[in-house]
């Protein structure tokens, strides 16, 4: 929906080169999604247009060092290096449009812009940042539990909700300028390319900033994600078809497939593309120039970056593969940060398409040498705090009244039942309390988490604080109920919410320490979509790689926490 007050408006759509916004977001992807055939052209004409209320005075800013053939000579293109410039064109401009609009060409938001430009005109601020969050668009729900975590019912939106909000460290979604005091915020006439220095900049000139989110749709184009949604929603929605062979063929882009290859769905060419027999392409699917995808590859919902070599009898599934060495960095992360990146041109993926419970062979590293590891460890550990565990049970008794151990119920390897040890940190009555503690909080989905937990002991916050509290669940490992690393272990109350969530994580034992521990942001809303990817993450790709990855990184947070107490 387009605002009269918004087309009168002069939108500026900056592309940030270097963006922190979370954990798995790079540059290169955007980059990607910019300046590569043939994806930018629909990247390009999304931005120009869809991701706000259009205008007929739009910009792209992209950075100097990605100018290419690509973008070079596109109208509505400028390129910055340290600051960005802005055009006024007229010189009655700033007059005429009560706007000024710099957008995060880095996501491809949507939003009800009426009912944004209602609730500008309610802040009356000067300049105004807006983020768009997904969780406050019509439609969403928050679940609701009670003290034994069982569901006791929804809360639903029915209209998109606009929230104030702290005012962000780095650049919103879209940032709203008044066009009578932007001259204040400009140096000869160019945009900081740091959103803290404006921001600074308004204060020290006594402007008035706000900052809200508002609900909506958003695509981050610098994660694997949110470019394959952004680009599976382009796709589907154009009235372009795919192309169907049916005896083989090689068309005037140089496009040749095999008499005896499938394809599916809405694809996406570029040119001198070869396609092997029996190889299968399910759309919605890119795939870059020179291209070339050998016998029996099966390729899905991915985007396939030029002279990429997809070698025969591979799947590649929801993947963006990038060609050149330049990406070795995402590469050897990929297990660990959820971005898969393929160097060298070639595609070396081989998973086949997951059932929700997964199986190893007998002697693998996932059910032989990870059940080895975990009791060695295990019985380390414990012989090493032997000495300290009967300090640590005397002084619970001392200071609280109640036992030593806490025991919950916990689902383990396919389901079964076991209870899970800790060292007792809270106060008798936690269950009740946490029931008045509800309205605050921090967590979503079924979990309860809020800081200075009243429900904590003294003795029971140093423990937890140092993970302490955890030492009796080696015992569990020893036991085979658990592992030393694995998603974390969870009540049938909470697994009920997601039957193939559930069905994934418990292929494996639970973890004492895991993925989702090490990767999770506590962005609000955020944390039990986090909870549900990472689990399932270390399900698809577990390794022993990745489980010592999990470890270095539980040991530097171990060491800090402990430090931090004194």
């Amino acid at each position: 929906m387009k605002s009269s007050a918004f087309n009168k408006s002069m939108n500026l759509i900056v592309i940030h080169q270097n963006r922190n916004l979370s954990p798995n977001n790079t540059s290169d992807l955007l980059r990607f999604a910019v300046c590569s055939e043939p994806l930018a052209n629909i990247t390009l004409s999304c931005l120009n247009g869809n991701s706000y209320p259009r205008s007929n005075n739009e910009t792209i800013a992209i950075p100097q060092d990605w100018a290419g053939k690509t973008t070079m000579g596109k109208s509505g293109i400028i390129y910055y290096k340290d600051k960005v410039p802005v055009s006024f064109g007229a010189t009655n401009w700033l007059k005429a449009k009560p706007w000024f609009i710099v957008s995060n060409g880095g996501f491809i938001t949507r939003i009800d812009h009426q009912r944004l430009r209602k609730v500008l005109a309610q802040l009356r601020a000067d300049v105004v940042a807006v983020n768009v969050s997904p969780q406050l668009q019509a439609g969403h729900e928050k679940v609701l539990v009670n003290s034994q975590r069982k569901l006791i019912g929804f809360r639903r939106f029915y209209n998109d909700l606009a929230q104030s909000a702290p005012i962000p460290d780095d650049w919103p979604h879209h940032l709203f300028i008044k066009t009578d005091i932007l001259k204040k915020l400009l140096i000869d006439d160019t945009l900081p390319l740091s959103f803290t220095k404006l921001i600074d900049s308004c204060l020290s000139d006594s402007l008035t900033v706000r900052s809200l989110n508002i609900g909506g749709t958003v695509s981050d184009l610098g994660t694997e994600e949110g470019l394959l949604g952004f680009f599976a929603t382009e796709l589907n929605s154009s009235a372009k078809n795919h192309r169907t062979p049916s005896d083989g063929y090689l068309d005037k882009n140089g496009i040749e497939i095999s008499p005896d290859a499938r394809l599916f769905g809405k694809i996406l060419f570029g040119q001198n593309v070869s396609i092997g027999p029996t190889a299968i392409i399910a759309g919605p699917t890119i795939i870059g120039n020179g291209v070339k995808i050998a016998k029996g590859a099966i390729v899905r919902a991915s985007i396939v970056d030029s002279g990429v070599s997809v070698p025969q009898n591979s799947i590649v599934q929801n993947r963006v593969l990038i060609n050149g060495q330049k990406h070795q960095k995402q590469t050897t992360q990929a297990k660990t940060n959820c971005m898969t990146v393929i160097t060298n041109g070639i595609a070396t993926y081989k998973n086949s398409y997951a059932n929700n419970f997964r199986t190893w062979p007998i002697y693998s590293y996932a059910r032989c040498a990870k059940r080895i590891a975990d009791i060695v460890t295990s019985v380390v550990v414990l012989i090493l705090f032997a000495p300290v565990l009967p300090i640590i049970t005397i002084v619970i008794k001392l200071t609280s009244r109640g036992p030593v151990f806490f025991k919950d119920a916990r689902q383990g390897l396919y389901g079964k039942a076991f209870n899970c040890l800790k060292f007792r940190t809270m106060l008798i009555g936690a269950d009740n309390l946490q029931d008045k503690l509800r309205s605050l909080n921090q967590a979503d989905g079924p979990q309860f988490k809020m800081a200075d937990d009243p429900r904590l002991s003294t003795v029971g916050r140093f423990l937890r604080d140092t993970y302490i509290d955890e030492i009796p669940q080696f015992l569990n490992v020893l036991l085979g109920q658990m592992s030393v690393v694995g998603p974390r272990p969870s009540p049938e109350s909470e697994n009920t919410l997601c039957p193939s969530w559930r069905d994934a994580r418990l292929s494996v034992r639970p973890g004492i320490t895991g993925l989702w521990q090490m990767c999770r942001t506590r962005q609000p809303m955020k944390d039990f979509q986090e909870w549900i990817h990472y689990d399932t993450e270390y399900v698809r790709d577990l390794s022993l790689r990745m489980d010592l990855w999990i470890c270095w990184q539980t040991a530097k947070k171990l060491v800090k926490n402990f430090v931090s107490q004194f």
